[in-house]
């Protein structure tokens, strides 16, 4: 008989394809304004969306965000390794792996500066056609962003806004 090994495979950045972070904004049960990080995989990495899958539920799960579990909130969790960094009109998602930032629209800018935080939504679905640089109506992002599937399949998370000044 051989004995099995359950060795844990090195993770690769590789596997988890091109990583996209929107933000938007909208309202919230207490009728303000709520910014919003939808951070996704275009499923495109080598071993295809399957891997990309995977990968970017390996990648959460080792960071502190669980797929599909509770809402995480980095205020009360001050080690968690996925910080928010919101400087020059821009938002930055930074975590050991990696770093993603984007060009949010100066409403998405004054919710956080008001609430001094983001409700990041970091899904392992894959979604192919929002690709940087193609403008996503916001019918599409509603859909995509709001569905069953991209909901169960992500992380949540409150992420305090820092900035350098802070």
């Amino acid at each position: 008989m051989t004995p099995t090994t359950s060795a844990t495979l090195p993770f690769r950045a590789a596997d988890l394809g091109t990583l996209v972070v929107m933000p938007w904004s909208g309202e919230a049960p207490d009728g303000g304004d709520m910014p919003y990080l939808l951070a996704y995989s275009l499923g495109d990495a080598a071993d295809g969306p399957e891997a990309t899958t995977a990968a970017v539920e390996r990648l959460l799960t080792d960071h502190g965000l669980p797929v599909g579990g509770d809402l995480v909130d980095g205020a009360v969790r001050p080690s968690l390794p996925v910080t928010l960094l919101v400087e020059a009109g821009q938002a930055v998602l930074n975590a050991p792996s990696f770093n993603a930032q984007c060009l949010p629209p100066p409403e998405w800018l004054a919710a956080v500066e008001k609430r001094g935080y983001a409700y990041l939504v970091f899904t392992t679905r894959p979604w192919p056609e929002a690709v940087p640089g193609k403008p996503v109506e916001p019918e599409e992002l509603a859909a995509f962003a709001g569905a069953e599937e991209t909901l169960t399949a992500a992380a949540h998370a409150v992420l305090p806004a820092r900035s350098l000044r802070r």
